[in-house]
């Protein structure tokens, strides 16, 4: 007949345990700074989001202004800018997206969008182009009066930030 025997836990079995212990615990504190300085610093979260007052912009006009380091257009389109954007039909476009589906209902005469050409990135000129909306000069992305691609390289349509309308003239972008 087979005997097992089982051995008592002794002083070297807690020496393991312990040296394990503490090197866990060392390593974690190792650690931990190089994961905490991953975080954003306060200037980063301070630029999360944005207010802007909508009211001084005239019909027909464009402003710029900075968000996470970005240029966002806030274009106060006409009417005929309006219609102009409704009245293309989705198969004429690259990346389809109604016109509606790029505003927020109640405000579609406000159109807000991240500046920034998807093909590599660089800043569209504003009333420019075949589709007088925008046109990258860099590489020849044309886009309509509703940031949508409708000529050139660019794969995607100008990327529209989250935002809400926290009142008529009061607009928050992040």
């Amino acid at each position: 007949m087979a005997t097992q025997s089982k051995s008592e836990p002794n002083r070297r079995d807690f020496l393991y345990v312990a040296t394990a212990g503490v090197g866990a615990v060392g390593a974690a504190a190792a650690v931990w700074p190089l994961v905490d300085q991953m975080n954003p610093d306060a200037s980063v979260l301070a630029l999360a989001s944005i207010e802007v007052d909508v009211s001084s912009i005239e019909v027909g006009q464009s402003v710029t202004v900075k968000w996470r380091g970005f240029p966002v257009f806030i274009r106060h389109r006409t009417a005929e800018e309006i219609a102009e954007a409704k009245a293309v039909p989705l198969e004429d476009l690259k990346d389809p997206e109604t016109d509606e589906q790029r505003v927020k209902e109640g405000h579609e005469q406000f159109l807000i969008m991240v500046a920034n050409c998807t093909h590599l990135g660089c800043v569209p000129v504003g009333e420019a182009g075949e589709y007088d909306g925008w046109f990258c000069p860099c590489h020849g992305s044309h886009y309509d009066t509703a940031g949508r691609i409708r000529k050139g390289p660019a794969p995607k349509n100008l990327v529209v930030p989250s935002y809400e309308f926290l009142s008529d003239t009061l607009v928050k972008i992040g």
